[in-house]
Order: C-alpha cells, then structure tokens, then sequence
C-alpha cells in the first residue's frame, strides 16, 4: 500500500508491504466476521487483507447475491505475513517472523539491488459491459421512481465493464495507474491468482488508540492546468448545492454507522466539506470521528459500519437491496475495503475503487464504475460519468 506522499492529509506510512503468508483466514458471508476476530485473537500480530462488498449478506441477514462474479475473490481473506516493510519519513522499517537484523539488512539490499521494472505496453480488446446504454438509462430512471417514493434517498449505481480471455501484468497495471492517477490509498494486492490494482483516494475507515476515523468522499471536480481556472473549480466545487447535499448525506449515514458502537456523545464531524486536491480532480471530503465502547471487538465497530455508506447510499439497508435488483454482476471485491490490523487491534481501511480487478486463472479482467443517483440526477449525465470513468482506466490497459 502507497499513499503517494500524501501523508500530510492522511498521516499514515508513506508506504507498506506485507509478504510471504504464514498463515491465512478465507471465508464467505455467514460468519466472517467472527472469524476474524477468532484469528486475531488466537495471535495479535500484523494482519493484511480485504473485505468485501457481499459481506452485506452477514451485516444484513435478508440479503443474498445471485449476481455472477467472475473475478471470485472469497469475501474476507486476511493473511499474517512473514515479513513487513515500512517507509516512515524517509526510514524503511523492516520486520518479520524470526528475523534479526542480519536478516532485514540482507533482505534491504536485495531490495536495493533489484532492477525497477520497466512499464510495459499491452493490447488489450475492448470492454464490455453488463449494462448498455438504453438498459443503464432505463435502470437510473426506476432508481428514480423509488427516491420519488420514498424508498431511499440516493443509491450508488455501478456498473461493470469488463474484459474476457486476456492476458496482462498486473504490476505493470499498478505502476501506470499509480503514474497517471496517484492517490493516498494506492495498492498492489495478489491472493494466487487474482490481482487487484486500485488507486483509491478514499478512506473506508481508520482506527488508531481510541479514535475511529471515517473520511467520506462524495463531490468531484476536474482540476484546470490554469492556476485561475483551478482555483475557481475549486471554490465552485465548495458551493455546489448538489455536491453538498451528497456530502450530508453520506456524513449523517457514516454518523449513524458509528454511533452503534461508540461511547454516547463521542460521535463528532471534525471537518465538513474539506476540499482536497489530487492528481486530476479537486475532491469534498468530510471527516467523522467517535470513541468506540471500552472493550469492544475491533470487528464489531466495522461490522456496524460495513458496507461503507459511500458506496451505498441512505438508507442503507432499502439501497442494498436495490443494487442487487438493478446492478447485473456482483461487486465482489470491488466497493469493499482493503487494508491492514496492527498488532495493537487498530486498522487501516480504504475504499475499493478506481481498480482494476483481474483473474488470472481464467483471464477476465474487471473495472466497475458508478456514481450516486439522486432524484435531481440527468440521467444521460450519470451514463456519461461512468463512461468518462472507465475511460481513465481503459488507457491503463492501452
């Protein structure tokens, strides 16, 4: 995991590697959680690993996914590595199972003597798409019927492109996505034969001693190679009534989210409508924080939280529902979280997207994109906002 050197934002390691397992936890929906939390604490040590989007059928039990996933990362996968690099200001860290300093310099100037890959080209045929057009118009327009209902709010609308029989190197992707689009919560993640390359500029979820941290992104603007331009984009950005009314939204779902599991009156929006520049886009992230209850499993106060609220919409339970009934392909990995628990039980969580998802085993290649629909959304506008997106991840495959 990179953070591209945005720590004065984030403040975390500028970057972390985790390798060479020693052992590992793999399971589906049912009981995941708990299982975690079992492995945990059977040793307290480093975990690294993800979770994914349908663990929404164990945090709401009356929900299912019939929906195929071609790509079939299991929906938790934790690991306990063997070694552990960190670049802290400057400082590489290195530790592992039985490992002196003898052994962490050796592996440090093998590290210093391996050649940097060279960024390779492929050709790749174009994407598919489980949704065309007149079905993705048609399937915004009946999300809008149930806003206009009452059903929710806003629903996070994603839609799959995908690529079959082909063949790429998955750090070559990493190393061009992280060149074009670098971003804070930036990783390279292998479990045998699936890959993930994910240049997210999102955190799902932080805790570190008592404070839990939750940082939603929803508001988005280009940025201008003109100092002026960009500075007004910026400043449009913060008064854009629709963003802003996203914004709330997602802040009032990530509030209730913790307040299941943290100590009364610890729940506080510590900024509203943050406006934070990235490679490409200015992005409004806002920053809630709480104290969990003294004692609580550090898996209770994900569960609670899981799926993020930034990839789902208000409320929750209702636009889960209707992605299952209105999204043609599951999500899988993609729109859950990636990350690492420390020895200590805190963690460190993003928000899956902007990735490229990739099975080796059967070749098929996968880059979801989606935005949020609301009741005042253009219909046409979200199509071309998906399409806009997949195209930024297209050039990484050219």
């Amino acid at each position: 995991m990179d953070n591209n050197n945005y720590a004065s934002i984030y403040h975390q390691n500028e970057a972390i590697l985790a390798a060479d397992a020693l052992d590992t936890l793999s399971c589906n929906a049912g009981n995941a959680f708990s299982a975690l939390q079992q492995y945990y604490d059977k040793q307290p040590d480093w975990l690294f690993g993800h979770l994914g989007y349908d663990l929404k059928n164990e945090t709401f039990h009356t929900l299912q996914s019939l929906h195929p996933d071609h790509i079939n990362f299991p929906d938790l996968f934790f690991f306990r590595p063997r070694f552990i690099m960190q670049l802290e200001q400057g400082c590489v860290k290195i530790g592992g199972w039985d490992l002196d300093h003898t052994g962490a310099t050796l592996i440090y100037n093998q590290c210093l003597a391996m050649p940097v890959p060279q960024i390779t080209h492929h050709s790749s045929p174009d994407a598919s798409a489980y949704l065309d057009k007149e079905a993705y118009l048609e399937s915004v327009k009946a999300l809008q019927r149930h806003i206009l209902r009452g059903d929710c709010y806003e629903v996070n609308f994603c839609r799959e492109n995908y690529i079959t029989d082909v063949v790429v190197n998955p750090l070559t992707l990493f190393q061009r996505l992280n060149k074009l689009s670098p971003a804070p919560f930036a990783a390279y993640y292998r479990v045998n034969d699936k890959y993930l390359v994910c240049s997210s500029p999102e955190r799902f979820m932080q805790k570190k001693g008592p404070l839990v941290i939750s940082q939603p992104i929803k508001g988005t603007i280009r940025r201008e190679e003109d100092e002026a331009a960009d500075a007004f984009n910026k400043q449009a950005l913060l008064q854009n009534s629709k963003e802003r009314a996203e914004n709330v939204m997602v802040v009032d779902l990530v509030r209730n989210d913790l307040s299941h599991t943290a100590s009364p009156g610890t729940v506080k929006v510590t900024e509203l409508f943050g406006i934070y520049s990235f490679a490409h886009v200015h992005h409004m992230i806002s920053t809630v924080t709480a104290i969990p209850e003294p004692g609580l499993p550090f898996t209770e106060i994900i569960r609670q939280a899981f799926p993020m609220g930034s990839m789902t919409g208000a409320p929750k339970l209702r636009v889960l529902q209707l992605i299952e009934e209105y999204e043609k392909s599951r999500r899988g990995l993609f729109s859950g979280a990636l990350g690492y628990i420390t020895p200590e039980g805190d963690f460190d969580f993003n928000v899956v997207i902007r990735s490229i998802l990739y099975n080796e085993g059967n070749r098929y290649l996968s880059f979801p994109t989606g935005s949020a629909i609301t009741y005042y959304a253009d219909p046409e506008k979200e199509w071309e906002e998906c399409l806009l997106k997949a195209a930024s991840m297209k050039k990484i495959l050219e």
